[in-house]
């Protein structure tokens, strides 16, 4: 049996129902922990399902803000700064990265309301995660509001990257299973990932073959 829901249906849905509903609707999403540090060293840490892919040369990342109230300490902090840090999300930390979530006031640290380890870097402004197993330095680019549903969008440009040695492969594929990064549906479930198969790529009139195979034999 399958369910018709109309546009109609959904707006009629209570808040937080269709909240859950529309946010499931795209599918496993990437789940971050986004670091920031404002003017007068207050560290503010955040977790974000909202990042993505803008392109690789140069290489762009994607933020989305929710309009304000309430406050978004980390968007004053990317545009005041204009730096931040992306951190990965491990199976160790998802209930602590969660935690972030939660609306604490500017003055107080995310870092150590959830019990993570603030980590500066070389000489990069904004604070990383210590327990992230991949982490991304980046420098804010543009900013991009979109009068549709008074959100924003922050493209930032990576500038640093750190992650284990063993997850980078030859040709630049990183092995996220390796970094024990997760994901995320929704707005609360997180989910470990098993990879299917890498795939050549596609071609008309050419077969797909599989990447993994040809690297085992």
């Amino acid at each position: 049996m399958q369910i018709h829901l109309s546009f109609d249906d959904i707006m009629m849905m209570e808040k937080q129902k269709r909240v859950h509903f529309v946010n499931s609707l795209g599918g496993f999403k990437s789940v971050a922990l986004v670091g920031t540090v404002d003017a007068v060293g207050n560290e503010n840490l955040s977790i974000f399902s909202s990042v993505f892919h803008i392109g690789a040369n140069p290489p762009l990342i994607g933020l989305i803000f929710r309009q304000s109230p309430p406050e978004r300490d980390t968007l004053n902090n990317i545009l005041s700064t204009g730096f931040y840090t992306i951190n990965h999300i491990n199976e160790k930390i998802y209930e602590q990265a969660h935690q972030t979530s939660a609306r604490y006031d500017a003055a107080v640290s995310e870092f150590e309301a959830s019990g993570l380890t603030v980590e500066y870097k070389g000489n990069f402004f904004a604070p990383f995660v210590a327990e992230s197993r991949l982490q991304m330095g980046v420098i804010f680019k543009e900013k991009i509001d979109l009068n549709i549903n008074n959100t924003t969008l922050i493209i930032g440009e990576i500038t640093a990257v750190y992650l284990p040695s063993d997850c980078l492969l030859e040709d630049g594929f990183i092995d996220l299973e390796k970094a024990n990064t997760i994901t995320c549906s929704g707005l609360d479930s997180y989910h470990k990932t098993v990879q299917l198969d890498r795939l050549s790529y596609a071609k008309p009139d050419q077969q797909l073959a599989s990447i993994l195979k040809s690297e085992e034999s």
